[in-house]
């Protein structure tokens, strides 16, 4: 728990409350980057040694992983934590069961914590809250989906995220999905490469390939393309603190 404190600069919350949970989620975003480079480098992903690959190797990972190991973390400091399996919005239809893990905090009134979606809400979210929730990243709404079951939709500024089960699951029982999105071709995962990371004024710092983006709190972008392996590596170590033997490349 320590080392996994020191590895995002944060401190133990004195009781596990809401303002330390914050503190938390927002270190956590800053600090350990949302990336697949794993998949790329031919690395297979292994949920039961998350902590390590955190902590220990300095990485960071896609939602299985990071929401997973930080779940691990919450519950050491005395919060009480749930994972729930989500359906990602596609744009025109929900995607697949366990599309996503997420993360449900107990603290007088359910929270939703998330540090392994990308672009997200920077703080906790309300659950039982029906009004819009605003947030460094933009405003958020809490909805009852029509589905009948309990499912909870997520919607940032106007556009559906997510659609939560609110069933609590079990780390292995994503493990099938984590497979397939690290593994098949029709996953976007293994069609793509990224790694990105919040940055300190509310923007995003992110590689995609050889290509360096900075993204500020309002939208404006700055692309530069590096030349060469040693540019993109030296990258990878500059602004994510992912030390790499060699380039992550997308295979056809």
């Amino acid at each position: 728990m320590d080392d996994y404190l020191a590895r995002i600069g944060a401190s133990a919350p004195a009781a596990p409350d809401v303002d330390g949970l914050r503190a938390l989620q927002r270190a956590h975003l800053g600090t350990v980057p949302f990336e697949n480079l794993s998949i790329h480098l031919g690395e297979p992903i292994d949920l039961t040694t998350l902590p390590d690959k955190i902590v220990t190797r300095r990485r960071g990972g896609f939602c299985y992983e990071l929401n997973g190991a930080f779940s691990a973390l919450l519950t050491a400091l005395g919060y009480t934590v749930t994972l729930h399996q989500a359906r990602v919005w596609g744009g025109k239809r929900w995607g697949p069961p366990f599309d996503h893990l997420t993360l449900r905090v107990e603290l007088g009134e359910p929270w939703l914590v998330d540090v392994g979606f990308g672009r997200f809400a920077h703080h906790p979210l309300r659950l039982a809250s029906r009004a819009p929730q605003a947030d460094p990243a933009g405003s958020f709404a809490v909805v009852d989906a029509v589905s009948g079951f309990g499912d909870l939709e997520i919607v940032m500024d106007g556009e559906p995220q997510y659609r939560i089960d609110p069933r609590p699951y079990e780390l292995a029982d994503f493990a099938p999905t984590c497979w397939w999105q690290s593994t098949s071709p029709a996953s976007h995962f293994t069609r793509s490469l990224t790694c990105s990371v919040l940055a300190a004024g509310g923007g995003r710092v992110t590689l995609s390939g050889d290509r360096l983006i900075h993204t500020d709190a309002s939208g404006a972008r700055d692309e530069q393309v590096l030349a060469g392996d040693e540019a993109i590596l030296a990258a990878y170590r500059a602004h994510f603190g992912v030390v790499l033997e060699r380039v992550p490349r997308v295979t056809p």
